[in-house]
């Protein structure tokens, strides 16, 4: 009877995994990848403000050690999801495309990426030369480069264009920011030209010509009209410079 339970209590033991091994296990689930991606559903769903270690834990069902395995801090982490979201609008740009087409569809790509997650464009000011900030930039400036731009007119060309992209796509998501969920766009636009029509025509002529058009633009066409101008500039440097 005495050697039964030993094997039994044998058996036992060789079945259960300890809780080093428990814990490993656990750590090789929990890839860098379904961490980044749950934080991108928080940051989309909550906002900046309500990514934190106890709700990404809560979330991935599992205790907040587990992710320090694999992410140092919140800093870190929203770098990682940044560094997601712009590599998806890099790989829908095609090789091939023609380069200034190719610009006009990273670009596009970028502004609908920073309309989507607001916070890709805050993280992006706030640490310029990340990782993705050099990504944006290699993209757009090896396009520049096919373009056949003059190596001296590069670094404004391309800074031109980043901050264009960025500033614009960044305005826009501020903006949407501040209207309460649900709100009708077009009605938004309109109370602003009206309140606009208001001022003195003889001190703001302009901005009564903005006014007829504010309430039913498109952003998206609007934002693409600036690319264009600005790749059309771009593309005057070289004939500027054989002129002179």
């Amino acid at each position: 009877m005495k050697i039964r339970n030993q094997q039994i209590k044998t058996r036992r033991t060789r079945t259960r995994p300890n809780r080093t091994q428990r814990s490993e296990r656990r750590t090789d689930a929990l890839s860098k990848e379904r961490i980044v991606e749950a934080a991108i559903d928080i940051l989309d769903a909550e906002g900046e403000n309500a990514l934190t270690f106890r709700a990404l834990a809560a979330r991935l069902s599992t205790g907040s050690g587990a992710i320090y395995w694999h992410v140092a801090d919140k800093n870190e982490l929203l770098t990682a999801a940044t560094d997601a979201i712009i590599g998806r609008v890099l790989t829908d740009v095609a090789q091939d495309a023609e380069p200034g087409q190719a610009i006009r569809t990273f670009a596009l790509g970028l502004f609908d990426a920073i309309d989507a997650h607001p916070w890709v464009g805050t993280h992006l000011f706030r640490e310029p030369w990340q990782a993705a900030m050099l990504e944006i930039f290699e993209a757009i400036g090896g396009r520049l480069q096919a373009l056949g731009v003059p190596e001296e007119a590069l670094f404004n060309a391309g800074s031109a264009l980043v901050n264009y992209i960025l500033g614009v796509a960044g305005q826009n998501a501020a903006n949407a920011r501040l209207l309460p969920q649900g709100t009708d766009r077009t009605a938004a636009l309109g109370a602003i030209a009206a309140s606009w029509t208001e001022l003195d025509p003889a001190r703001y002529p302009f901005v009564h010509h903005l006014a007829t058009k504010l309430s039913d633009h498109d952003d998206r066409e609007q934002f693409l009209a600036g690319i264009d101008l600005i790749i059309a500039g771009i593309g005057t440097i070289g004939r500027t410079d054989r002129g002179s």
